[in-house]
C-alpha cells in the first residue's frame, strides 16, 4: 500500500519496517455479487514488502497517547480479523464515511480531512511509522474526523464494513509492483474493485491515483470493466457534483515525481444512483 508518503522516496525510506500481523490483498477475481459475502475467504498474496523501523521520540509519544483512542489493528496477534466496525460509536456521530487505503504518512489525509469536516475518514496503512506521522498531523491540526486502522485494506473492506456503507474510497499511489511476475501483488485488481464497488453507497466514489503508467492502464481496465461503476472525467462538471473532493493536495514527494518526469494519472468512478 502506498500514498503521497511513499512515492518512490518513502518507498525506499520505509524499506525496513515490518508488520506483526498479516496484511494481504485479493488474488482471485471476485464478482460484485460475490463481494457482498463478507465472510468468504479468498486466496491472497501480499501487496506489500516486509519492513522494520523504529519510531522517533515524538512519534512514540504521540502513538502512546493517541493510538488507543484513534487506532485499531485489522487483525489481532493471532491473525484473527476484527469484526464489523461501529463507526457511529467510534467517531461519536453518523456522517458520510470515506475509506482511504494506503494512507502512507497521511499528508493528503490530513489536508483533505481538514477541508471536509462533515466527512469521516478511516485511514488504513500497514506501516506503523506512517500511521504515527498521521497521528502527529491529526494532533497538529486538531482533527476529530479521522480514525486509523493498521493492516490490510481488503480485510477492512471484506470483514469490517458492510455493503453500501461508504461514500468514498481513496487509493492514492499504491505500490505498482513493476515487475511482471509481481503484478499479481497489485492491490487494485478485478476482485478488489468489485469489493470496493459493493461497499460503496449509490452515488459513492472510487478515486485512485498512480504515477506508474503501466499500473494506471491496469487500474483503468479493471475499473471500467466493473459493471456497477461509471468512469467520471476528473475535470468534468459531473466530477464537481460528487459527494467527496476529487482534488488532492500535491505533496513534496509527488512534486519530485513530476520533476523526474513521472506523470500522475487520476482515475475516478461513481456508483450510479
Amino acid at each position: 500500500m502506498g500514498h503521497d508518503g511513499r512515492m518512490h522516496v518513502q518507498r525506499e525510506e520505509a524499506a525496513s519496517e515490518t508488520l506483526e500481523t498479516p496484511a494481504t490483498t485479493l488474488e482471485t477475481p471476485v464478482t460484485s455479487e460475490d463481494a457482498g459475502h463478507a465472510a468468504r475467504s479468498f486466496p491472497r498474496v501480499t501487496s506489500f514488502r516486509s519492513r522494520r523501523s523504529a519510531l522517533s521520540g515524538l512519534q512514540r509519544e504521540t502513538w502512546d497517547r493517541r493510538w488507543a483512542e484513534l487506532g485499531m489493528q485489522a487483525r489481532d496477534s493471532d491473525g484473527q480479523v476484527a469484526g464489523a466496525l461501529d463507526t457511529a460509536s467510534w467517531f461519536g456521530r453518523s456522517a458520510p464515511l470515506i475509506l482511504e487505503i494506503g494512507c502512507g504518512t497521511g499528508t493528503s489525509t490530513v489536508a483533505m480531512a481538514a477541508q471536509e469536516p462533515d466527512l469521516d475518514v478511516i485511514a488504513v496503512e500497514v506501516y506503523r511509522r506512517g500511521l504515527a506521522q498521521l497521528l502527529n498531523g491529526i494532533d497538529r491540526e486538531g482533527l476529530t474526523n479521522v480514525r486509523l486502522v493498521r493492516g490490510d485494506g481488503v480485510d477492512v473492506l471484506e470483514h469490517m464494513l458492510p455493503s453500501a456503507s461508504l461514500t468514498g474510497v481513496r487509493v492514492f499511489f499504491p505500490d505498482p509492483w513493476p515487475k511482471v511476475r509481481h503484478h499479481k501483488r497489485r492491490l487494485l485488481q478485478a476482485g478488489t474493485v468489485a469489493l470496493i464497488a459493493d461497499r460503496l453507497r449509490p452515488g459513492g466514489i472510487l478515486h485512485a491515483a498512480t504515477d506508474h503508467a503501466g499500473y494506471a492502464e491496469q487500474i483503468a481496465e479493471v475499473g471500467d470493466a466493473e459493471p456497477t461503476l461509471r468512469r467520471l472525467d476528473v475535470d468534468s462538471s459531473d466530477a464537481a457534483e460528487v459527494p467527496i473532493s476529487v482534488r488532492r493536495p500535491v505533496t513534496k514527494y509527488e512534486g519530485k515525481a513530476h520533476s523526474a518526469g513521472s506523470a500522475v494519472t487520476e482515475l475516478v468512478w461513481e456508483k450510479p444512483l
